[in-house]
């Protein structure tokens, strides 16, 4: 059986890939001296908006899977950058809360992550980028229960 050449760059799911490969390289650029890797970041983020948050809403709000959320908690908490406690409703579950050097780390390295998003974006007009994030917005959300499971 012979297959017709086939275009990669005319699939979606390739170039959202490179896409994520090129974002996530502009983010470690921007905060290399940091340490800190964007699923890091966004977990830090998503604590700080919402203190108290348990692990498992955590990783449902950043479209990480659950299983491994803890890992990167571990990560956080060895570094003294965020804090785990049971709930005094079930012991089982894990509340999460950023440190004091948690919220320094978080607000030192904001403007590296908002310099990293400005360069994803730098090749769209600025009229068209609103759009963009529109229409990312749309792909994520028509997914977002469904696949969340899933997520990596």
């Amino acid at each position: 059986m012979t297959l017709p050449p086939l275009d990669l760059d005319s699939l979606p799911g390739h170039d959202i890939r490179r896409l994520h490969q090129i974002a996530v390289a502009l983010f470690m650029q921007e905060t290399e001296s940091f340490g800190i890797t964007p699923v890091q970041f966004a977990a830090l983020q998503a604590v700080h908006n919402v203190p108290g948050t348990d692990q498992r809403t955590l990783a449902r709000t950043i479209g990480f899977d659950t299983s491994t959320i803890a890992g990167v908690i571990d990560r956080l908490e060895a570094r003294g950058l965020t804090l785990r406690s049971a709930s005094a409703q079930d012991r089982r579950v894990r509340l999460l809360t950023l440190t004091e050097a948690g919220q320094q780390l978080l607000a030192d390295v904001t403007p590296s992550m908002l310099r990293a998003q400005e360069r994803i974006l730098a090749p769209l007009p600025e009229q068209e980028r609103g759009e963009f994030m529109r229409m990312l917005g749309i792909l994520i959300a028509s997914r977002n229960e469904s696949d969340r499971d899933t997520a990596t």
